[in-house]
C-alpha cells in the first residue's frame, strides 16, 4: 500500500454524501468536530500581517481547508489528495467557497518522492506552512517518512510543519479509548497505528526541522508543530 489511501469505514469514519456547486462531497463528523479547535491553534501561530503559502497534505473530505482558509485572507493554500474520492469531495468545497486564496486540490502520495508531488508543480522552500490533518496513523510508515521528508524540501526556513492526530508519547499511549483504537487500526491494516512522537522527532531532525511545540487537543489528540531550520 502506498501512501495514504482513505477508506470508508463506518467505525472510523462516517461519511454523508452532500451535494454542493453540483459536486457530490463528503461530510465527516469528525472534521466537524476538530476544524475549530485546530483553527484556534493556527490563529494562534500564523501571523495575518504577511503574506504565506500553505500546503495541506491529505485533506481529506475538504472540510478542513475551507473552514481554514476566509480566516486567513493573507494565505493562499493548496489542498492536495490521494484517494480520488476524497479529491472530488474537496473539489466540490473548493467550488462552493468560491475563493481565489484556495487552490483546487492536486494528487499527492506523501510516500512518493517529492519531486512527483502534483506533477512537479511544487518547487524548493515555496512554502510557509504545511498541515497534515489526521493522516499519520492511518497510513503506511512510509508516508510519514515522506511528509517529514517533503517538509525538509518545500518549507521556507522557519517554516511550519503542523500535524494532528493521536500520538504515543516515549513508547506511552492513553487513555483506554485511544489504545482500542490503535488495535482496530493495526488488525484493520498491519502498516496502520498510533505513531509515536518520538519516532516523529527523528524523522524531523533527518529533515532539518524541530518540534517546538506539543498542543493537547479534544478527544485525546494533539497538535504537533516542527519548525524548519
Amino acid at each position: 500500500m502506498s501512501g495514504r489511501r482513505l477508506t470508508f469505514l463506518p467505525w472510523l469514519i462516517d461519511f454523508v454524501k452532500l451535494k454542493m456547486s453540483r459536486v457530490m462531497v463528503a461530510r465527516s463528523p469528525a472534521a466537524e468536530r476538530n476544524k475549530q479547535p485546530i483553527l484556534e491553534v493556527l490563529l494562534q501561530h500564523i501571523k495575518q500581517d504577511e503574506k504565506y503559502n500553505a500546503l495541506e497534505i491529505a485533506s481529506g473530505t475538504g472540510q478542513h481547508v475551507v473552514h481554514f482558509a476566509p480566516h486567513f485572507p493573507n494565505v493562499v493554500w493548496q489542498p492536495t489528495e490521494y484517494d480520488q474520492e476524497s479529491m472530488e469531495s474537496t473539489c466540490g468545497y473548493v467550488a462552493a467557497l468560491n475563493s481565489k486564496s484556495v487552490k483546487l486540490p492536486l494528487s499527492v502520495d506523501a510516500a512518493a518522492p517529492v519531486s512527483e508531488w502534483g506533477k512537479g508543480e511544487f518547487q524548493p522552500k515555496s512554502f510557509d506552512i504545511i498541515l497534515n490533518i489526521n493522516m499519520i496513523h492511518i497510513a503506511p510508515w512510509n508516508a510519514a517518512m515522506g511528509l517529514f521528508r517533503g517538509a525538509g524540501v518545500l518549507l521556507k526556513s522557519e517554516g511550519l510543519l503542523f500535524t494532528y492526530g493521536p500520538y504515543k508519547f516515549h513508547g506511552v499511549l492513553t487513555p483506554e479509548s485511544n489504545v482500542n483504537f490503535d488495535r482496530n487500526l493495526r488488525a484493520r491494516c498491519n502498516q496502520w497505528g498510533v505513531r509515536d512522537v518520538d519516532d516523529l522527532e527523528i524523522l524531523a531532525k533527518e529533515n532539518g526541522l524541530s518540534l517546538i511545540k506539543t498542543i493537547g487537543m479534544p478527544a485525546n489528540n494533539h497538535t504537533l508543530i516542527f519548525k524548519k531550520d
